[in-house]
């Protein structure tokens, strides 16, 4: 399996992010991605290449145009503000207050396009999102050129950036971009199976009324996890899109039992759909120690993730997510790639 891979996501590189109130280290950092590829290569798993440049006009087939534009001026309006020091927000229009205005002062755009205050906007962040897009679209190309299956080693990741917002460590949404262009390539139906730990809220939103791209989300239940607001069952989607959203919220704790349940219910429902191409969203955060988590799957059960992808039998995109137990993120995320490979 060939692996698209940037260097260039080394200039995402944050000194704090706000959780759990205290700002620690990100747990999202370069070494994620260098620990995936250094596992990529022990493995074998097949040719790394660079990504190729595609321009904005794909991510803007997703992503709101003044919400691009924002990104790729943040870091200057912010140092002429303030200096030379990561970027949080100050504060979200909620409730009462009105979402229908966009501030001037970069604060207060800052609030506006963000939902958490954890992801942190820095001197390479646009530099780092733009080759993470490129990436994804590089491994969309390759599949819809033929390829059965490839990896986009993203990062930053993507699948919580939504239209014209961003949070949970994502900026642009890279599977909903590859999704999108598999469509404008020709696909007439796109799955998208999303196997974070985190609900994939922004991709569900992105294609929330839309039937030619099915989406679905296996994660921890949002009554208890991040991102909270999105991810209960009873999300199915809106007019045309209605029936094709499906989400599988489960409570802290689970382990493969449960999970591959889940699963099976999930890639059966995409063989009903009959896709064309399938986009995964591989997040491995769902490891029995991830920092930040609250599943119990271990490292052997990666791999039955991969078979029980593989026997959808269609051409695959697997599109880097999350996934913070850094010694072990490569040996999980090669463990599915692996698993579908030998199925």
């Amino acid at each position: 399996m060939i692996t698209i891979y940037s260097d260039e996501h080394r200039y995402q590189n944050a000194t704090a992010e706000l959780i759990d109130g205290k700002f620690l280290p990100p747990f999202e950092m370069p070494k994620r991605a260098e620990m995936v590829l250094e596992q990529v290569r022990s493995a074998n798993l097949g040719e790394v290449l660079p990504p190729e440049e595609f321009g904005l006009e794909p991510i803007l087939q997703v992503h709101d145009q003044q919400f691009v534009s924002f990104l790729s001026t943040a870091w200057g309006e912010w140092v002429a503000a303030h200096g030379d020091y990561d970027a949080l927000p100050l504060n979200w229009a909620t409730r009462t207050m009105r979402q229908d205005r966009i501030p001037e002062a970069i604060d207060g755009k800052l609030s506006y396009y963000s939902f958490d205050a954890g992801t942190p906007i820095t001197a390479g962040t646009w530099r780092a999102i733009r080759a993470s897009a490129n990436v994804a679209l590089t491994g969309q190309k390759r599949v819809a050129n033929g390829e059965q299956a490839v990896f986009a080693l993203c990062r930053p990741p993507g699948h919580h950036a939504g239209r014209d917002l961003y949070g949970g460590y994502c900026f642009l949404n890279n599977a909903a971009i590859a999704a999108q262009a598999f469509r404008d390539a020709g696909a007439e139906r796109v799955a998208v199976l999303d196997i974070d730990y985190h609900h994939g809220n922004g991709t569900q939103s992105i294609f929330y009324d839309r039937a030619d791209i099915f989406f679905l989300s296996l994660h921890a239940h949002p009554k208890d996890e991040y991102p909270y607001f999105l991810g209960y069952e009873d999300e199915i989607g809106v007019g045309q899109g209605e029936g094709f959203n499906r989400n599988y919220p489960m409570p802290w704790g689970t382990d493969w039992g449960a999970y591959q349940k889940a699963l099976a219910d999930a890639v059966n429902h995409i063989g009903n759909y009959a896709p064309d191409v399938v986009v995964i969203s591989l997040g491995v955060d769902t490891f029995e120690h991830d920092p930040i988590s609250k599943f119990r799957l271990k490292q052997d059960d990666y791999q039955r993730i991969g078979e029980a992808i593989a026997h959808l039998s269609k051409p695959t995109l697997f599109v880097m997510e999350g996934g913070y137990a850094v010694a072990e993120i490569g040996i999980n995320a090669v463990n599915v790639l692996s698993g579908f490979e030998a199925a």
